[in-house]
């Protein structure tokens, strides 16, 4: 695994010196943001792309265990003018620019569950497994100057396991407008009770049969967020990307006995090829 992680950051390293050998084909993202991936190349109609990412993340939310982990890459994508309509892994979606400033999107998606297992420490033993969930995803970013170098983000996540809000703001790097280059963001997240609950809390039942403290969270904040991204094209067809995430948790969530570190990390590199 070491030498797989290894060979993807060489590429990535690699992918940032070709320059020259990559192909500029000249072509307009939906919006020029590394985060948002089009592989339409400026065209209306259907867009294919395959890949993989090599990830190595919290176990679970709260978790100060970190493991790696393999997950397809890419998307099929169907473009109409500003409209881009596709199905990334999980998640069903539409993203739309309005007016050159805003782009906004809705997405169906599953929020996976968490299970006894995630903790090779048994650490989450006799909590039981939460469900899996569908989750309506609604997004807005606006740019605050004409070719989206800074913008302000918000975002809703709601099911029947609660609902999670976020407000951010954010800014690209690079002159590309095929949505390739870097960007950094920075967010505040924010969950009710339900949501607080389904994550880090730990109810009477749970709390007999595992041994922690029954422990129940109202809503409010919970956490801030720092996410990095990058994306280079080494052709026409193979693409690279990283990310990383960094989410420090606020102080009620911090005294659940769930929360062992008072931070989630993310760290993933990966390439897809479009066809």
């Amino acid at each position: 695994m070491k030498k797989l992680t290894g060979w993807l950051l060489v590429l990535v390293m690699q992918a940032c010196c070709l320059h020259t050998a990559s192909a500029q084909d000249g072509r307009t993202a939906l919006v020029p943001l590394p985060s948002v991936d089009d592989f339409t190349r400026g065209k209306d109609g259907w867009a294919f792309a395959l890949g993989l990412s090599l990830e190595y993340e919290s176990a679970y939310e709260g978790s100060d265990e970190f493991g790696f982990g393999v997950e397809p890459a890419g998307a099929v994508q169907w473009r109409r003018g500003d409209d881009v309509f596709y199905w990334a892994g999980q998640a069903l979606g539409w993203r739309g620019l309005r007016a050159n400033t805003w782009l906004l999107e809705a997405a169906v998606g599953f929020d996976e569950d968490r299970k006894e297992s995630d903790s090779d420490d048994r650490r989450l033993r006799g909590l039981g497994d939460t469900d899996d969930n569908v989750e309506l995803v609604l997004q807005a970013r606006r740019a605050l100057d004409a070719d989206w170098r800074y913008w302000a983000i918000g975002r809703v996540v709601t099911g029947r396991h609660g609902n999670l809000g976020l407000l951010g703001v954010g800014r690209r790097f690079g002159d590309r407008l095929d949505g390739t280059g870097s960007e950094i963001n920075v967010v505040a997240v924010f969950h009710d009770s339900k949501r607080a609950n389904k994550d880090f809390g730990i109810t009477a039942r749970q709390s007999a049969a595992s041994g922690l403290s029954q422990t129940r969270l109202g809503g409010g904040f919970r956490s801030l967020g720092l996410n990095y991204v990058f994306r280079h094209n080494i052709n026409n067809h193979w693409q690279v990307f990283g990310e990383a995430l960094y989410e420090r948790f606020g102080s009620d969530i911090k005294d659940s006995p769930i929360a062992r570190s008072r931070y989630e990390a993310e760290v993933g590199v990966g390439v897809v090829y479009r066809f």
